[in-house]
């Protein structure tokens, strides 16, 4: 039984959209897979964060790297990720407390007047996948 979760797990990770968390640092752009990010992340425990304290929510998130603009046609997708993103899975934060995934669903739950969200939280945060990377040549499937 516990392998067959472990299967359904498994294919619920990979049925995610490639994607990446990106953070500037001194030695470039670093990125972190997401479905590894999700991998990595089972089994931490599972708290209620106020939405008040997601910082992104302040400042420019998805549109800082890359060839990514804000354009009408990109905030509609946006906005169609938002209403398709599902609040039963938990958004998982760094170790300072910083989305590494799941700014869809923050976006979500504040739009329908949510006050926290669940979230997981990294004691130590996992090494990037790409350090010094250009965004628009990392792998993405369709």
């Amino acid at each position: 039984m516990s392998g067959e979760h472990a299967s359904t797990d498994e294919d619920l990770i990979l049925s995610i959209r490639a994607q990446y968390h990106f953070r500037d640092s001194p030695e470039g752009l670093l990125a972190w897979d997401v479905r590894r990010l999700v991998r990595r992340s089972r089994g931490l425990p599972v708290q209620a964060v106020p939405l008040a304290q997601i910082a992104e929510l302040d400042f420019e998130h998805w549109y800082g790297y890359g060839e990514a603009r804000p354009t009408v046609r990109s905030i509609i997708e946006h906005c169609q990720l938002m209403l398709a993103a599902d609040l039963a899975y938990p958004i998982i934060l760094d170790s300072a407390g910083r989305v590494m995934d799941g700014m869809h669903r923050v976006s979500k739950a504040l739009m329908q007047g949510h006050t926290h969200i669940d979230a997981v939280q990294f004691v130590q945060d996992p090494a990037p996948d790409h350090t010094g990377c250009d965004p628009d040549t990392l792998p993405y499937d369709d």
